[in-house]
């Protein structure tokens, strides 16, 4: 039944019970509901009380329920979700940072700097920004408080690198995406490579020329707390090293065609527990080891000893060498892998829990939208505003800035889920009308979005940061620390408007020209 009047009445009624704080994807579900079965309901087929249960918007609402729980391209969210959780859990993210700002030393604004980067390198194994901008911020910004750093420009480093996560690979907002515009998840993620390390580049520049011509914003580190040059080198090697490779390899299998997001998001959940199993209290398990108080070692010790020799009959000289470094090696695995097993055991737990819980959520959120956005759609909303965006003649730049300006306001009271499963499906049928790149399309929106975490009054990232420090920074300091991203982030889309290579050349040249 087509009703564009209810369509958009529908449409601002989710916008004002979202403002006041109703949960999203339950309004959704209920709106959809709600409207469908008016859009649905049969006068004709009401005979007894019985039929008027009989609305086709419950079978809709089953249908999109079965689609979501077996739609392939989502399968990766949980896997990374929970890839980026363990990292979390194990601490691999304070040995990240710590390494880093001493790596760092000599550069102005050294542990913003490293902020910056960790920020960079957790949201794009977490691809949560409220989680990145939560631990960063009970982590990094004491420490850069305890260094006389100024607060507002802090917060608005750890508010700026913590919404990174939506743009750079692998990207949960691009899984998202590609399933709701069914567009290919590979040549998303390769369009978004060059404009996310853009975006993050220019981010450390402003740091270091800010610092350079203010030089009391980030005072540098005091030689007595730096340790010595090969401490910080091997620290660098261990804590940074591990993790990047980690995530490097699992892009690259995406970008190289050798796995689906899926199978390397599942590469990436095994890569980030082997990385939690061996962080986890390391010199704690040498130490029992080394001191003889794990009787296990000299159990797999002699295990090994008689493996070996009923492996090799007739052992040489050289054999009887081998044979306790052998047994050294394999026990020392055994006694590592018993140590941490209790703590990994806890942490595996907990990210297991917090898994299901954000995973639940993106599936009631999937379930709730498409059901919102397939009434919306019969009941003609799309069509509506598509004839009126027709209707206006407009030139190609002009349908884009009319896009961007909507989602740039759209990104005030709501977060990047909502845009993108909501709003976006909007413009996608008036893209070959404009006769626009889908995948520019929605790097455009990509870097958008990072303001719907930047724009105050409802800048989440500033509301995360805030909620953990509480009395250490008024709301409005983070407010004014945000502020230069915030155009940081406007002046890369223009770049990426003027230079739209800077998104379609890898995705182009690693897959070929893209057909519309």
């Amino acid at each position: 039944m087509t009703n564009p009047e209810v369509a958009i009445l529908m449409l601002c009624l989710f916008i004002v019970l979202v403002l006041l704080g109703f949960p999203i994807a339950f309004t959704l579900l209920a709106m959809g509901v709600a409207f469908g079965y008016y859009a649905y309901f049969n006068y004709d087929s009401i005979t007894s009380i019985n039929d008027l249960f009989q609305n086709q918007i419950f079978y809709l609402l089953n249908q999109n329920t079965y689609s979501v729980m077996s739609n392939d391209t989502l399968v990766a969210i949980p896997l990374f979700l929970f890839m980026g959780y363990i990292v979390e859990r194990a601490n691999i993210v304070n040995r990240l940072f710590d390494s880093l700002q001493m790596a760092a030393r000599n550069l102005p604004g050294s542990m913003a700097i490293a902020a910056l980067i960790t920020c960079a390198v957790f949201s794009t194994a977490s691809g949560i920004v409220g989680a990145v901008v939560t631990l960063m911020g009970l982590l990094a910004f004491p420490a850069m408080a305890n260094a006389r750093y100024n607060k507002e420009f802090a917060s608005g480093v750890i508010c700026a690198g913590g919404t990174l996560g939506i743009l750079i690979p692998p990207s949960i907002m691009l899984i998202v995406y590609a399933a709701i515009a069914e567009l290919s998840p590979l040549r998303l993620y390769a369009a978004a490579v060059f404009p996310g390390l853009l975006l993050a580049s220019f981010y450390i520049v402003y740091v270091i020329v800010r610092v350079m011509l203010n030089p009391s914003l980030a005072p540098k580190p005091d030689m007595k707390d730096v340790p010595p040059t090969a401490k910080i080198y091997a620290d660098l090697l261990v804590n940074f090293i591990p993790l990047t490779v980690l995530i490097g390899l699992v892009l690259g299998s995406i970008l190289g065609g050798l796995a689906t997001p899926a199978e390397a998001a599942a590469m990436g959940s095994l890569g980030g527990i082997v990385l939690a199993s061996v962080y986890l209290s390391p010199t704690q398990v040498l130490k029992n080891c080394l001191t003889g108080r794990n009787p296990l070692m000299y159990g797999a010790a002699i295990a090994s000893f008689a493996l070996y020799m009923l492996l090799a009959k007739a052992p040489t000289t050289k054999a009887m060498i081998e044979i306790p470094i052998v047994a050294a090696v394999f026990g020392l695995m055994v006694a590592c892998l018993r140590q941490s097993a209790s703590s990994l055991w806890v942490k595996l737990r907990e990210s297991v829990y917090l898994t299901a819980k954000a995973t639940a959520m993106v599936c009631w959120l999937f379930v709730g939208s498409w059901t919102f956005a397939s009434v919306f759609s019969y009941l003609g909303g799309h069509d509506l505003i598509s004839e009126w965006v027709k209707s206006m003649d407009m030139a190609p730049w002009q349908f884009l800035m009319l896009a961007q300006a909507i989602i740039f306001v759209l990104g005030w009271p709501l977060e990047w889920s909502e845009i993108v499963i909501i709003f976006v499906p909007i413009f996608l049928p008036l893209l070959d009308h404009f006769n626009v790149n889908p995948y520019f399309f929605a790097m455009l929106i990509a870097l958008n979005l990072q303001t719907s975490f930047l724009t105050p009054p409802m800048a989440m990232s500033a509301y995360y940061l805030k909620g953990v420090l509480r009395g250490e920074i008024e709301l409005m300091q983070i407010f004014r620390g945000i502020m230069p991203y915030l155009a940081i982030v406007i002046f890369t889309m223009f770049l990426l408007y003027q230079f739209p290579g800077i998104a379609l050349w890898l995705p182009d040249y690693l897959f070929g020209p893209y057909v519309q």
